[in-house]
């Protein structure tokens, strides 16, 4: 459910260990906790994961389900000369890998930090736009993209997820398709280890109720909002969305990492990855 909680630096400089509840938290809080967190962390995340996403891969979550096996977007001779907007691209990794298909990806994402690794990655000089916004406020026009995608991007983390798909419908040309991975919501009802202590269930289901990391005066530093599948496909709808697929990647035998929650162990078990196919009418 969540990401490894580290360390923080307080306002007056002193480093603690921040409390993990559940709790309410509105847009903002989540927008802002989001901004920081992937600021302060981002060095640490592209460390520990960068060379399992790769530098130029499009990979939908653990799993290691690849875009170019996938095909979720289309064939990958279908995406040349295609506007793609990449939501929470972090370093821009999926964004990378398109543009080598010959599409023509804007990489957003809330981080600054994760941005910075998307020009270290490039030399500094990247062959697509980047552009550091919210997902709730995407600054482009009208019909601007043939196609949207998010993997594990910006909608785990959001208070109003169908805002942001109706910002996503709105910057979509007609028949333009909206295709984003999020955690699983079964994982929700599980702990977050991926040994056998995340096989029994310790919450429940139907409990929205967001996971948030907060520090010594309340404030969040990382926010995480659950919904289940159920809401998510109400969610697209009302986002003006149909659904075309959902997608629930099972874990492959090639891969033996633990991410988080995610594992061989709990792979072969449950569900730890949602990728919903969409298509704007």
């Amino acid at each position: 459910m969540s990401q490894e909680i580290p360390a923080y630096e307080s306002d007056d400089g002193s480093v603690s260990e921040p409390e993990a509840t559940r709790r309410t938290a509105g847009g903002t809080e989540s927008s802002r906790a989001s901004r920081s967190w992937w600021d302060r962390n981002a060095d640490e995340y592209q460390t520990d994961h960068g060379a399992f996403l790769g530098d130029d891969r499009f990979i939908w979550g653990p799993e290691g389900l690849d875009e170019a096996d996938a095909r979720l977007l289309g064939p990958p001779d279908s995406l040349r000369g295609l506007d793609v907007l990449e939501i929470g691209a972090g370093a821009a990794q999926c964004s990378r890998w398109l543009a080598a298909q010959g599409a023509r990806p804007v990489a957003l994402d809330l981080s600054h930090r994760q941005l910075q690794h998307a020009l270290r990655i490039d030399g500094g000089a990247g062959a697509f736009a980047l552009v550091e916004a919210d997902a709730g406020a995407l600054p482009f026009a009208d019909g601007s993209f043939d196609l949207a995608c998010s993997a594990y991007g910006a909608v785990p983390f959001v208070a109003e997820p169908v805002k942001v798909f109706r910002e996503v419908r709105r910057v979509l040309r007609p028949g333009g398709r909206w295709v984003f991975s999020v955690t699983h919501p079964i994982r929700w009802a599980f702990p977050d280890e991926p040994g056998p202590d995340g096989l029994s269930v310790a919450a429940s289901y139907f409990d929205r109720t967001p996971y948030v990391e907060q520090d010594e005066s309340g404030r969040a530093v990382y926010v995480e909002h659950h919904r289940t599948l159920g809401d998510r496909v109400r969610d697209v709808v009302a986002g003006g969305f149909r659904l075309e697929d959902l997608v629930e990647p099972e874990w492959p035998a090639w891969n033996a990492q633990e991410w988080g929650g995610w594992s061989p162990l709990r792979g072969n078990l449950i569900p730890g990855t949602a990728i919903f196919v969409c298509v704007r009418d």
